[in-house]
């Protein structure tokens, strides 16, 4: 998994960070709100780890503009000394899908992770998926659209399975080389493009059939339902959309 924490304290910050990548998840760490938001809000993260009390604003304040901001509903879980029962309350009040005391115990905070992790995505069991007139059948690894059969190849339907698993959201170059291509950074990120190009036509990824992939200027897609419009959360999005579709 991709996380983003929060914290100020180095030596914290580099604890934690070192017990998730030894569990095979990547971390990356902000030492104040602005650089957090700034990054959670035009990066790809699957969960957000907060500290409370933190230099230029709360962790409160923080979850508010993530929830506020950010079209994709991502889990967040609260680090930090506070854990009075008001404060746990009021975290929870705010958005936050978990809260955990410091010290983080590493089984502990690995394990509500991981739970996350499967609550965010009910799907990713399941043997078939449906996503309006598509079936994505995930043991025979087969796609069809209205009844059907699509001829993919194995690395378009692994990416298709991971856009139609992530509907509305902002879906970095990079972190589609890494979930899609594991990890393979000597591959250039035009390969990204030429599957995407290939698949709009191959997928029939157009208004008529509910879904559409948006490209986000000098960041990456984004697979939308057309029955369910997406806004998109800030003012950079906005601008950098225009100019891609100029």
């Amino acid at each position: 998994m991709r996380i983003a924490l929060l914290e100020d304290e180095y030596e914290q910050a580099q604890h934690v960070q070192s017990m998730l990548s030894e569990r095979g998840h990547h971390c990356d760490t902000f030492p104040t709100g602005q650089a957090f938001l700034s990054a959670v809000l035009h990066r790809s993260y699957d969960l957000l780890i907060l500290d409370w009390q933190i230099p230029d604003m709360t962790g409160i304040d923080v979850l508010e503009s993530v929830r506020a901001q950010l079209n994709w509903v991502v889990p967040v879980v609260f680090l930090t000394q506070r854990d009075s029962e008001a404060d746990v309350v009021r975290a929870l009040d705010a958005g936050a899908d978990d809260y955990l005391a410091k010290p983080a115990r590493a089984a502990e905070l690995v394990a509500r992770i991981n739970a996350l992790a499967r609550r965010s995505n009910p799907d990713s069991e399941k043997e078939v998926l449906k996503y309006g007139p598509f079936e994505v059948n995930t043991q025979r690894r087969t796609i069809t659209l209205h009844g059907d059969e699509l001829t993919l190849t194995d690395k378009d339907f692994d990416l298709t399975l991971f856009l139609f698993q992530n509907q509305g959201r902002l879906l970095t170059r990079e972190m589609l080389l890494e979930r899609v291509w594991g990890l393979a950074r000597e591959i250039n990120t035009r390969t990204v493009d030429t599957h995407m190009s290939r698949l709009r036509r191959r997928l029939g990824l157009n208004p008529e059939n509910g879904f559409r992939i948006k490209t986000i200027y000098q960041r990456g897609y984004r697979l939308e339902s057309m029955q369910h419009p997406q806004v998109d959360s800030s003012s950079d999005i906005r601008e950098t959309d225009r100019a891609a579709n100029a």
